[in-house]
């Protein structure tokens, strides 16, 4: 028996062992420790404001997180409504108030955000009644430039009009239904200048090829043009003599 605890402890031993020197040869993190910019990404605030006195104090409302890549990805994570945000939100409503978001100005990627410092916020708003008669469906759209950085935020709400409609039941304010979306910028396309070009030089060798196309237009319309003109000189000619014999005959009528 003496033995086979003496073995039982080596093994147990050797396992946790093996076990502390793995946890840290882990990029020093300790077993369980979460790793941001592989699993989470980097999370930027949402935040929104609805005060009846149209003061803007704003809170938490959830979270960007932004996944690491070349191109921008975006979840949204969102908490629910609290008992006294639902009464706070239907009271803004009732005095026609608005209701506001707003994000800080970063990079859309999770590696860029050592690049530029965060320089204040992007704000949009919509009417508190058209958040209310959604029940809380909206769509937020994040603007980039070029470079993935956020110029701009935009909100709207579905429906988007303020039809009067009562919500009796508060549950339907609890939780956000919300769709997010990324818009950049979309290069116009430029004119088409090579290709002009290319169609002028093609033109211009088929011309060379073939002299007939450089003719005037005399030299190549001349078999209709010459019929024409005799056709009209010979009918010049016949009205200069029929009027002369008229003439005659009206001269001797009168004597």
């Amino acid at each position: 028996m003496d033995y086979l605890l003496t073995f039982r402890l080596s093994i147990f031993s050797t396992v946790l062992f093996l076990c502390m020197n793995f946890a840290c040869c882990n990029n020093g993190r300790r077993v369980g420790d979460v790793m941001d910019t592989e699993f989470n990404g980097f999370s930027v605030p949402l935040e929104h404001s609805f005060e009846v006195d149209d003061v803007a104090k704003f809170r938490v409302r959830g979270a960007l997180v932004l996944k690491a890549g070349r191109e921008p990805s975006v979840s949204l994570s969102q908490s629910q409504l609290s008992e006294e945000d639902r009464t706070k939100l239907k009271e803004v409503a009732a005095v026609d108030g608005l209701y506001r978001v707003r994000v800080p100005r970063v990079f859309l990627q999770a590696d860029r955000q050592t690049e530029r410092q965060v320089e204040g916020h992007l704000t949009a708003f919509v009417r508190a009644c058209a958040m209310v008669e959604s029940h809380l469906s909206d769509v937020i759209t994040l603007h980039t430039d070029v470079s993935g950085y956020l110029i701009g935020v935009s909100i709207v709400t579905l429906p988007g009009a303020c039809r009067g409609t009562e919500v009796e039941d508060e549950v339907d304010l609890e939780a956000f239904n919300t769709t997010l979306s990324i818009m950049a910028p979309v290069n116009a396309p430029g004119p088409e200048t090579a290709l002009f070009i290319e169609r002028m030089e093609q033109e211009m060798e088929k011309k060379g090829k073939n002299p007939q196309e450089q003719k005037s237009f005399f030299a190549k319309y001349w078999m209709y043009i010459v019929p024409l003109v005799l056709f009209l000189m010979m009918s010049g000619a016949q009205d200069q003599s029929g009027g002369g014999a008229g003439g005659g005959a009206a001269n001797g009528g009168g004597r």
